[in-house]
């Protein structure tokens, strides 16, 4: 294995149990089978450049006809089949001052273009002529809370995916950094006082360094509030692309994806080749159910380093929900198989990818052919054989799929979907008593999946935080989750 994939592979614990073939869709981007009515534009900052990863609106006066959309690499944005109407146009993004545009009478048969423009907010530079993250957070971090409080529960596939994205964009943090110089590390230290020693030295002098790796000690320990004020301090004292990435990370994983949105947004502005940043970023917005803008983030960052396995992974996680995946997709993970083709994992991600297409035969039998080269590759992959036999499934060969779903029954950790799929093969064949029995493994399997998501969900205390529009004081807001 290459050495660079060593470490993003570790993925693949969640992945394998995440990464299946059907799973609930979330709304597109339009609604309606109206006219060919189109609203499409390009969002430029003051000087002219393409703003990538903001957020549009398209508003309409009937709620149900507001549309959502996000810019690509290039700034563009495009709407499709709007229903005729009139609309307000908005673009936002963290770190930049809100447009609008309207309203705009849309009439059939008609398409509008638009260029908007935003304006980033104040920022300044540090003695040493560093850019400096010195504009006031819109948010404040008040405190914890169990996710026991909250009310319902976190084990939909939406959810899960969430949170398995979360803590894979923390499990990154500790990239590109390196302990300060400041203190001597003895390899028996122990935490006590490794700590003591830290805080000794910050009472001599202000560190950024001291200060994240003390809030490294604090989120070990339990205690994330200290923890995210500390890489909040570091950030701020010296906002270089670990320390602000830390910060962003520590809000995400903690359930608060409206600061960290704005974390890694304005980090992303600073630091535009960090993959991670970018990764941090989708991650958010997915947390924000904003699905479409994660999805274009993960496309872009993958287009960064293509070498770098990881971009392609955090889009393997956002297939469990995705019935069709958007355009550009298979492509990147055909560019996974061609870089990384030793991996089992760029094979399977390539294969259903291909799969949820649609039903061309060709691309079906490249699916069948990437699917057997993974298992080779590894044995004991079992979505690979699940995927299998949901392909032998369409295919109608029952026997074939019984084969491939009773292996993956055999290696899989929790293989609720091979049991739901083996009833749906034991149907077609008429054997009702065999997929009675296959439903009532399914419903107790997804059941203990669901419990366990639950037990994860409430490991991680949630911030509580107060949200303010940028140079509105004080004034807390309530944004609408999309």
């Amino acid at each position: 294995m290459n050495a660079p994939l060593t470490r993003p592979l570790h993925v693949l614990g969640i992945l394998a149990t995440l990464l299946v073939f059907s799973g609930p869709q979330l709304g597109a981007q339009t609604t309606g089978k109206g006219a060919a009515n189109v609203v499409e534009g390009k969002v430029q900052d003051s000087q002219n450049h393409p703003v990538f990863a903001a957020k549009i609106t398209l508003e309409g006066l009937d709620p149900r006809r507001t549309l959502f959309s996000t810019t690509d690499s290039q700034g563009q944005f495009r709407f499709e089949a709007v229903p005729a109407g009139s609309y307000t146009l908005h673009a936002k993004l963290y770190g930049y001052q809100e447009c609008t545009e309207g309203p705009v009478v849309l009439r059939d048969h008609e398409t509008k273009s638009f260029v908007l423009f935003l304006t980033k907010e104040q920022t300044a530079k540090d003695s040493s002529g560093t850019a400096a993250f010195s504009d006031e957070p819109a948010f404040t971090v008040a405190g914890v809370t169990d996710t026991t409080a909250l009310g319902g529960h976190g084990s939909g596939p939406i959810v899960r995916n969430s949170n398995a994205l979360s803590k894979e964009t923390a499990s990154l943090t500790r990239e590109g950094t390196a302990p300060p110089n400041d203190l001597p590390r003895e390899p028996s230290e122990d935490g006590a006082t490794k700590e003591a020693d830290i805080r000794a030295a910050l009472a001599r002098e202000d560190n950024a360094d001291l200060h994240a790796e003390l809030a490294e000690i604090e989120e070990r320990d339990g205690h994330p509030l200290e923890a995210v004020k500390e890489y909040q301090r570091a950030a701020e004292m010296q906002p270089t692309e670990p320390h602000l990435f830390a910060w962003g990370a520590e809000l995400l994983l903690h359930h608060a994806p409206e600061p960290a949105i704005e974390v890694f947004a304005k980090g992303h502005r600073l630091y535009p080749q960090s993959c991670r940043m970018m990764l941090g970023l989708g991650a958010a917005w997915y947390a924000q159910r904003s699905k479409e803008q994660a999805v274009q983030i993960f496309l872009q960052a993958s287009d960064l380093d293509p070498t770098d396995p990881t971009p392609y992974l955090f889009l393997g996680r956002l297939q469990v929900t995705e019935q069709v995946v958007p355009p550009g997709w298979t492509d990147r993970m055909r560019r996974f198989v061609s870089l990384h083709s030793e991996t089992a994992v760029s094979h399977y991600l390539y294969a259903v990818a291909l799969m949820k297409q649609g039903g061309h035969p060709e691309h079906l039998d490249v699916a069948d052919a990437e699917l057997k080269t993974a298992i080779k590759l590894d044995p004991h992959f079992g979505n690979a054989y699940l995927q299998l036999g949901i392909l032998r499934l369409e295919q109608e060969d029952f026997p074939g799929a019984i084969v491939e779903l009773q292996k993956a029954v055999e290696i899989t950790p929790v293989p609720d979907e091979a049991h739901y799929r083996l009833a749906q093969v034991y149907r077609r064949m008429g054997q009702a008593d065999k997929a009675r029995k296959e439903i009532e493994l399914f419903k107790q399997l997804s059941e203990q999946r669901n419990e366990q998501a639950e037990l994860e969900r409430h490991e991680i205390p949630q911030f509580v935080y107060t949200l303010r529009e940028p140079n509105a004081g004080s004034q807390p807001f309530s944004p609408a989750l999309h």
